[in-house]
C-alpha cells in the first residue's frame, strides 16, 4: 500500500499522484491540509524521508514569511508546532511507500518508490512526456 500527504490544489501533487495510480497502485490519499498534522506524525515522515523541518518547511504560497518562519535561527521546535498550526507550510507531496518515504518534488521522484513503472508513455499535467512509450523514463 501506498500513502501520499496530498495537497490537491499543487500541480506537483496532482502528478505524483496521477503516477501512482497510472501504475496500477494501490493508494491511500490524505488530505493534510483538511486532515492536518500531529507533530509525532511530522517527526516520523520526516525521520523516514531523511529531512529536517526547515528542509520540509514550504516558503512560498504560504505564511511562512509572516510568520517570521524564514529566519534560520527558529528552531525545528518552532517549525513544527508552526507546521501542526498551518498545515499549508509542509512541502508537499509526501509519499510513503514499502521502499521508503520521500519529498517527491519534483514529482517524477515517486518513480524511485514505486514497485513497477507505469506503462508509457506518461506525461505531466503540463505535456512534459516523463516516460515514453517504450516505458524508458525520460
Amino acid at each position: 500500500m501506498i500513502v501520499i500527504h496530498h495537497n490537491p490544489d499543487c500541480g506537483t501533487s496532482r502528478n505524483a499522484l496521477a503516477f501512482l495510480r497510472a501504475g496500477r497502485e494501490e493508494v491511500v490519499v490524505i488530505d493534510y491540509l483538511t486532515e492536518g498534522w500531529t507533530r509525532s506524525q511530522l517527526l516520523g515522515l520526516f525521520a523516514a524521508a531523511g529531512l529536517t523541518p526547515r528542509e520540509a518547511l514550504r516558503t512560498s504560497k504560504t505564511p511562512a514569511a509572516e510568520l517570521g518562519l524564514l529566519d534560520e535561527a527558529v528552531s525545528d521546535d518552532a517549525l513544527l508546532d508552526a507546521m501542526v498550526a498551518h498545515p499549508v507550510l509542509v512541502n508537499r507531496p509526501i509519499v510513503c511507500t514499502p521502499r521508503g518515504v520521500r519529498l517527491c518534488r519534483p514529482s517524477e521522484a515517486v518513480f524511485d518508490l514505486m514497485e513497477t513503472l507505469p506503462p508509457g508513455p506518461v506525461c505531466k499535467e503540463d505535456g512534459k512526456m516523463v516516460i515514453d512509450a517504450s516505458g524508458r523514463r525520460l
